[in-house]
């Protein structure tokens, strides 16, 4: 059946039943119920007005069919020819059943939709129809029912003997009814009441989202209200996510620390990282599960969609994105619950809005395309819920495949691949690198700025401690890692700021007094009733807590279930005979809630926000109830490296013997784990107080046996052990062999802090020449000013190539005018600024951008070496420059292709001239001809279309003594290269 064929029929029963109501009259009811024909020669004398009556509904018919052919053809496409009749038949069969009388009209108040519901109640719905079929019967059968009514109330009154005039006013009724059936809002199954009031209150929508969400809690201790206020889009901070396989380590694990990040990190904002900033990551897909531990800014980041999107505000990456609607999702807030249709999606955020929304607005937003479904926290449901969110999306993305869908979960809730069915891109929300931190408490203290008032200083204060902050994170690896999800960062400012700018030096007291502000001090500070009433006191909650962390590390376990979590508190509870609390599960709800450091990754689940949190209260749980020797059975353990270490901190002097020497004794039994344990004995040296003369022997000796480095993969290890270690290390590099030196070097670079630079400078008093390379590369560890001053400026350096790997170098290294012989790894904008150096001999620039004027090499006449390489935007100028260089023999130029060789002079020695196209494709630099002329050169083409430059008009035969092709775009006839004279060489 066609949709015009449908839509004939459809036009006909509304207009032959508005036909038979006006007819019949209120006294003859059995006459309405007539065919209309019938009717006609019944009521209406005269086969002329006979006619006219019969033709005027007909109009009307015609009127409705001309409404209703383009919405059933569009709603017919995806229903076969069954389901189409079966449609049609549900909608014509209850309009004959229907009670559609003038009573039942005016019991409706003439309101169509009124009508419907009275009708739906009274007349059963068609059995057998699907989903979809369903879906468009009521549809359809509303339409028909708004279009009744409105020829129904405009139809005039019948009585006979007024009948020749009624007809007379009548001539034109089918044209009249039209124009107002015209006049209707264009209707569709997702708009049966129109799109006249959309626009407004997307409006008003999107106004309400750009407020509501535009809040972050930054973590504070003095006022709730405050933390409120704070912008999200102030604080807000760019994250990295990468491709997500799933493979990637769990947070349950720990392995040794990881190298320690140079200052390259914290000085380029675009540090390099193996992930890509998170919008570019989300704006090449529209489908995304977006994966990350706790704390780790997943919630966050969809609000800051949610915001942004709200006030077409993305740029970049994101910049399409502008126009679409936003509609944000809480799972947590379904659990125990059906989960959302499109009609409820909006409650949670604009529930007081929801009344005025127009009917079906959120599935003309999904159905359009246009909107954005941010879907938060798959984790915080439970693993039955869980699957029933897959099959909710399924559902949900059949009916609106075009929607862009984001959804957050933690790793251990669903994995990289349960939506990969519904072909959803798997992202994985990384820890924050260093540039990361650097911007994350730039932003954190620009947006405590609105606080005002509630800061514990004053608002001109905040610049000295955000960069005091950033200074303790430089030079202290635990705070970075500590500090590696935008949670814990946002608590270390906190911390920093309330303790006057202090944080502790030993990492064990930092714990400690995270843990304090955390678990009890910050609701104290705020006098919370129900933190106040609960009879807990700070040492109390510490007991409850290291119970759980080390039944969760016994049991190699990161989470554990609420009842079970309930039952381990309950059972500590009834050894605490102080307390009249016995109730473990509302104790662990307290805890939950106010303790600072529980949280549930999901419903009816509870973890630490933190592992260093487990590992730290474990530890000290372990020397609380003496379990030294399953500490010491695990030692070879990695996911017990931390726990041992800080075991060693907590435990009192015969604990410490116990654990120290049994690690000792496995080192000399077990060659297979010798190593691993020794570093872990050393390690441990970090946070115990004291040992007796004979273990510190024995651990000396352990020390020993590591020392010195020799491998590549020494210094890492041993770095990893932390500052006790530089008390073993030799105060001088005199009669180490080559190797050793220099791997001893890099060992005290990595370990890095004051007390390493301080031992560095020692090491250059007399340091031998061949460690002076890692002398060089450690700079990058250390504060630029400090080490040039301390370290760098005892050196011999003169024919040394000294390496900038970030901009804060380059100011410090002007103070040592020895250097000859300079190299530059990161974007350098201003070429001009090498005129400040004293005179070079060998000049390397990586990374290039802009324009680059040659004319500033004057001033370094001594030049022997030039490379310059950058990307497709940097532009060489005063290229005659090059032969007022008379010492100079090799030359390395980038070229694009605006780039013109014309102008290039080179001086009597270059020997070597190296031209490397960094265009997309590869081209012919202009002017190439006038460097191919020059006899005696060794010309290196890198990326270059030889082919073309061969077939160019005026193509000069190159004199060069020998040419070589690297990645050339060559001619098909290798005998075109032949060239008298030339050594040609092809790679």
């Amino acid at each position: 059946m066609s949709a015009e064929a449908a839509a004939l029929r459809l036009g006909t029963t509304v207009a032959t039943t508005a036909a038979q109501l006006w007819l019949g009259g209120k006294r003859r009811e059995q006459e309405r119920r007539m065919p209309m024909a019938e009717l006609v020669r019944v009521r209406v004398p005269g086969l002329r007005f006979q006619r006219s009556v019969e033709r005027q509904f007909e109009e009307i018919a015609d009127a409705v069919f001309d409404r209703l052919a383009p919405f059933l053809e569009r709603e017919f496409r995806g229903l076969d020819e069954s389901g189409r009749q079966a449609v049609l038949n549900g909608v014509c069969d209850t309009f004959a059943r229907a009670d559609l009388s003038d009573e039942a009209v005016l019991a409706a108040d003439a309101n169509p939709a009124e009508l419907v519901r009275r009708i739906t109640a009274s007349v059963p719905a068609p059995v057998g129809l699907s989903e979809a079929e369903e879906r468009l019967y009521e549809a359809l059968f509303a339409e028909c029912c708004e279009y009744y009514v409105r020829i129904v109330r405009s139809l005039p009154v019948f009585e006979e003997r007024a009948l020749t005039e009624l007809l007379a006013r009548t001539t034109s009724l089918g044209a009249e009814i039209a124009r107002i059936l015209e006049r209707l809002p264009d209707r569709s199954l997702f708009a049966p009441e129109g799109t006249d009031r959309d626009a407004e209150f997307r409006r008003r929508y999107l106004e309400l989202v750009s407020t509501t969400l535009d809040e972050v809690e930054l973590f504070r201790r003095t006022s709730e209200r405050a933390a409120a206020q704070a912008r999200l889009s102030v604080a807000y901070v760019s994250l990295r996510a990468t491709g997500d396989d799933g493979s990637r380590r769990r947070a349950g694990g720990r392995a040794v620390p990881l190298l320690r990040p140079d200052m390259s990190d914290w000085e380029q904002s675009g540090g390099e990282s193996s992930g890509m900033r998170v919008e570019a990551a989300l704006g090449g897909a529209s489908r995304v599960l977006l994966r990350g531990e706790a704390g780790s800014g997943k919630t966050t980041l969809l609000r800051w969609l949610a915001v942004t999107a709200a006030r077409g505000a993305f740029t970049g990456e994101l910049a399409g994105w502008n126009g679409l609607t936003p509609v944000f999702v809480k799972l947590r807030e379904y659990s125990g619950r059906a989960l959302p249709g499109p009609e409820a999606m909006l409650d949670s955020v604009a529930g007081h809005l929801t009344g005025v929304m127009p009917k079906a607005w959120v599935e003309r937003q999904l159905e359009s395309g246009k909107a954005l479904l941010l879907i938060d926290g798959v984790d915080e449901l439970l693993d039955g819920e869980r699957r029933g969110v897959r099959e909710w999306l399924r559902k949900l993305l059949a009916a609106y495949g075009d929607v862009r869908v984001v959804v957050t979960s933690r790793p251990a809730a669903a994995g990289a691949d349960w939506l990969r069915r519904e072909e959803f891109t798997a992202l994985h929300l990384d820890r924050m690198t260093p540039p990361d931190l650097a911007a994350f408490v730039r932003q954190w203290h620009q947006a405590v700025r609105e606080l005002g008032e509630e800061l514990p200083c004053e608002v001109e204060e905040l610049p000295g401690y955000e960069q005091s902050l950033l200074n303790a994170l430089k030079d202290r690896p635990h705070l970075q890692s500590l500090a590696g999800t935008p949670l814990l960062a946002s608590m270390l400012c906190a911390m920093h700021l309330n303790r006057g700018s202090q944080l502790p030096r030993d990492r064990m007291e930092l714990y400690r007094s995270a843990l304090h502000t955390l678990v009890h001090e910050r609701d104290a500070h705020r006098n919370v009733p129900s933190a106040l009433d609960d009879g807990l006191g700070l040492k109390d909650k510490l007991v409850l807590l290291r119970d759980l962390a080390w039944r969760l590390s016994d049991n190699n376990r990161s989470e554990i279930s609420l009842e079970q979590a309930g039952v381990f508190v309950g059972r500590k509870l009834a050894g605490m005979r102080h307390l009249d609390e016995q109730d473990g599960a509302r104790v662990l709800e307290r805890l939950r809630h106010r303790s600072g450091v529980l949280r549930s990754p999901a419903v009816g689940r509870v973890d630490f926000v933190h592992r260093t949190f487990q590992e730290y209260l474990a530890a000290e749980e372990a020397a609380e109830e003496d379990r030294i020797g399953n500490l010491v059975e695990r030692a070879h353990l990695d996911l017990w490296r931390e726990t041992i270490i800080m075991a060693a901190g907590h435990a009192n002097r015969p604990q410490r013997e116990e654990l120290l020497g049994g690690i000792l004794d496995r080192a000399a039994a077990e060659p297979r784990h010798a190593r691993k344990l020794r570093l872990l004995a050393a390690a441990c040296q970090e946070t115990v107080p004291a040992v007796s003369d004979g273990l510190a022997g024995r651990l000396d000796e352990a020390v020993g046996a590591l020392l010195p480095p020799r491998r590549e993969t020494d210094p890492p290890a041993l770095a990893a052990v932390g500052t006790s270690l530089l008390r073993s290390l030799p105060r001088s590099l005199s009669g180490l062999t080559e190797k050793a030196a220099a791997q001893t070097v890099r060992t005290v670079a990595l370990v890095g802090g004051e007390e390493a630079l301080g031992l560095l400078e020692e090491y250059a008093q007399d340091a031998p020449a061949h460690a002076v390379r890692a002398f060089l590369n450690g700079w990058r560890y250390f504060d630029a000013d400090a080490y040039v001053d301390r370290v760098l400026s005892r050196l011999p350096l003169e024919g040394r190539l000294v390496d900038l790997t970030h901009s804060g170098q380059w100011r410090p290294l002007l103070r040592l005018r020895s250097v000859t012989s300079l190299s530059t790894d990161y974007p350098l904008a201003d070429f001009a600024a090498v005129a400040e150096f004293p005179p070079l001999r060998q000049l390397v620039c990586f990374r290039l951008r802009g324009e680059v004027d040659l004319s500033v090499l004057r001033s370094h006449t001594g030049l022997e070496v030039l490379a310059l390489s950058g990307g497709p935007s940097m532009a060489l100028t005063g290229l005659d420059t090059l032969g007022e260089l008379p010492e100079l023999e090799f030359l390395h130029l980038s070229l694009n292709d605006s780039s013109d060789l014309g102008g290039l002079r080179l001086g009597p020695k270059v020997e070597q001239l190296s031209l490397v196209s960094v265009t997309e494709k590869p081209c012919v630099p202009r002017g190439l001809d006038s460097v191919t002329a020059t006899p005696g050169l060794a010309l290196s083409l890198h990326s270059v279309d030889v082919a073309a430059w061969l077939n160019s008009p005026g193509f000069v035969v190159p004199r060069v003594r020998r040419l070589s092709m690297y990645d050339c775009v060559l001619p098909d006839d290798p005998c075109a290269l032949d060239f008298p004279g030339v050594e040609v060489v092809v790679h």
